[in-house]
């Protein structure tokens, strides 16, 4: 099998009260392993593009076999989408980040209160399922941007460094129809050393491609 599902870094009861247990029981095990088996199953009469990276498939989305691109494009990003959910929230971490990322957000949105403000908008207003993400774009700089269903800013070149899941099965046992309150209370349990790693590593990238 080419992808397996990964473990959670931290107990299901981890991010409590922000994120319930049964609500990361069901996303974990049930949506997020659904998408890495049907993930493999497409890609089962493929060999070649099962030694592929997850990022390599989506990046490459417009140029993979016809029959396969939309399984890739769906359960591939789900399961690239939810990897780096899990791992951009922990429990007990920073309320803010610092060093080159903090000068980033400030650069780009003038402080940390209107880069919430704006990327809280972008979460709330996406339009059915789908993601909120701060993304670094080709200048090593900072946007945000929101994608349907389990689309993914790799699919267009870009590194996400921070997703905010706002599909209904991610808040819906705790917040119902609540989604401004569900991402307000989701900053409770972000990652910012892990925001932080991966925007350097985006950023290192894109100064070296310039």
């Amino acid at each position: 099998m080419a992808f397996t599902l990964p473990p959670l870094p931290y107990d299901y009861k981890a991010l409590e009260p922000t994120i319930d247990e049964q609500t990361m029981r069901i996303h974990h095990d049930k949506h997020h392993a659904a998408y890495v088996n049907n993930l493999n199953a497409a890609l089962e009469p493929y060999p070649d593009l099962q030694k592929k990276s997850i990022e390599e498939l989506l990046a490459t989305i417009d140029s993979l076999p016809e029959p396969v691109r939309k399984p890739v494009r769906n359960n591939g990003g789900g399961h690239a989408n939810h990897t780096m959910f899990w791992e951009m929230m922990a429990p007990g971490g920073a309320k803010e980040p610092t060093g080159a990322l903090a000068e980033a957000i400030k650069k780009a949105f003038g402080d940390f209160g209107a880069f919430k403000e704006k990327f809280n908008k972008a979460c709330v207003g996406r339009f059915g399922s789908g993601w909120g993400w701060l993304v670094v774009d080709r200048s090593g700089g900072l946007t945000i941007e929101d994608t349907p269903n389990q689309d993914t800013p790799l699919m267009g070149g870009r590194m996400p460094v921070l997703g905010c899941d706002v599909w209904e099965h991610a808040y819906y046992l705790k917040y119902q129809n609540r989604r401004p309150d569900y991402v307000a209370a989701w900053w409770n349990v972000v990652n910012w050393t892990d925001v932080s790693r991966r925007f350097e590593k985006a950023r290192g990238r894109e100064m070296a491609q310039r």
